[in-house]
């Protein structure tokens, strides 16, 4: 992990956050990038204490919405990823919606955690923005299948697993926060689906974050790759790609394999859907992340584990267009888990979305976690928030 501080260092920080220090949208630009390196930075060894000393982070609360909200002549729900925007003290939240129950969509919302406890009360949502593609009109239905989201200083980057059976590729593209197109990114050709390899439908994309710096894009497939291994199952993990992007240049530079937990249990009905994956990322420095691993099975439902883990020794594995010949000379990604949702003594729901908040009232940096309730009546969109 990272270097050490020494306790005066920890300490100035912990006295500004406890003073009330000003809004970092008033602080002069280059002032907020160090506060916010060395902030990140203490993140960094907060969550190392933490993941070798098996303190975990403490929950905080949760929000329950049920299903069938409305907001602005749409059904809130499906929200896949979320993002915190520390300037405007507001979250963007993804909607999995495939302009289906209305346009592509993602919403803006306030979550107050500046009370000593938290529930749905504290929710709430300030607007609708509808995703615009490149002739500036909305994706038409069935056209994409919004993940994940990540926001850099003015703009969002969201990733669309497409659908491999309907033969829709696969994107990861930037928008405006008003949702107009940006730019989308080359992908790599070895994750395109086609006949020999690439993405597996409904298991692509799903993870999406940007570095502190706001120089390095991460994304991950869910499960394997075709030509490189299997999914999940009740005894193996699945061998997934993490992709690097340049934000400099918007190109793909690194790859690297994360291996995921076997599905936590079997399901209760003959045939019954069983799966495992990677459904979030959200980075600590360019090399130091957590990760969201959600497990579900039909009967015992959805099992959460949180890591964190380190590119620090992983093999770049770019160059390599099958894992399944090359993965003994491979080194993964080192990763640890922080944290059991199980263990908290609730039901989880489908929780596939995580991002940092703000720093709470007793100095401690929050961690916002939501579901995505598939628009069924038989699930909750749950927001789940903890202290690190």
């Amino acid at each position: 992990m990272a270097g050490k501080f020494s306790s005066s260092s920890s300490y100035l920080v912990e006295v500004q956050i406890r003073n009330n220090m000003p809004n970092l949208c008033e602080i002069p630009k280059i002032t907020r990038y160090l506060l916010l390196g060395l902030i990140t930075a203490i993140l960094i060894n907060i969550v190392a204490i933490a993941s070798t000393s098996g303190v975990q982070p403490a929950f905080f609360g949760q929000g329950l919405l049920g299903t069938g909200l409305t907001f602005k002549n749409t059904e809130v729900g499906g929200l896949s990823g979320i993002t915190y925007d520390g300037e405007k003290q507001v979250y963007y939240a993804i909607s999995d919606d495939r302009s289906s129950k209305a346009p592509a969509r993602f919403y803006t919302l306030e979550i107050d955690l500046s009370k000593n406890s938290f529930s749905e009360e504290n929710i709430t949502f300030l607007d609708v923005t509808t995703l615009l593609d490149e002739n500036e009109k909305p994706f038409p239905e069935f056209s994409l299948d919004p993940e994940g989201i990540a926001l850099t200083e003015n703009s969002l980057f969201i990733a669309s697993e497409g659908d491999v059976n309907r033969q829709i590729p696969p994107f990861i593209k930037e928008f405006s926060l008003d949702g107009k197109y940006l730019r989308s990114l080359p992908l790599p050709e070895k994750i395109l689906a086609k006949p020999n390899g690439g993405i597996r439908n409904n298991l692509a994309f799903e993870s999406l974050t940007v570095t502190p710096d706001r120089k390095s894009l991460f994304a991950a497939t869910e499960n394997a790759l075709t030509q490189d291994g299997e999914e999940a199952t009740l005894t193996t993990g699945s061998p997934i790609r993490i992709l690097r992007y340049d934000l400099n240049n918007y190109q793909p530079q690194e790859e690297y394999l994360y291996l995921t937990e076997p599905i936590a249990a079997p399901s209760t009905s003959e045939g019954g859907l069983m799966t495992n994956g990677l459904v979030e990322l959200l980075a600590l420095s360019d090399r130091h992340f957590l990760s969201l691993e959600r497990s579900f099975s039909v009967g015992p439902g959805n099992f959460i584990k949180l890591f964190v883990f380190s590119l620090e020794a992983a093999t770049d594995i770019k160059d390599i267009d099958s894992l399944k010949e090359g993965m003994p000379e491979i080194s993964p990604v080192k990763k640890t888990l922080l944290l059991d949702l199980n263990n908290l003594g609730f039901a989880l729901d489908n929780i596939e979305g995580m991002t940092f908040g703000p720093i709470l009232a007793d100095g401690r940096p929050s961690l916002v976690l939501v579901g995505d309730n598939n628009f069924n009546f038989f699930q909750v969109t749950q927001f789940l928030v903890f202290k690190l």
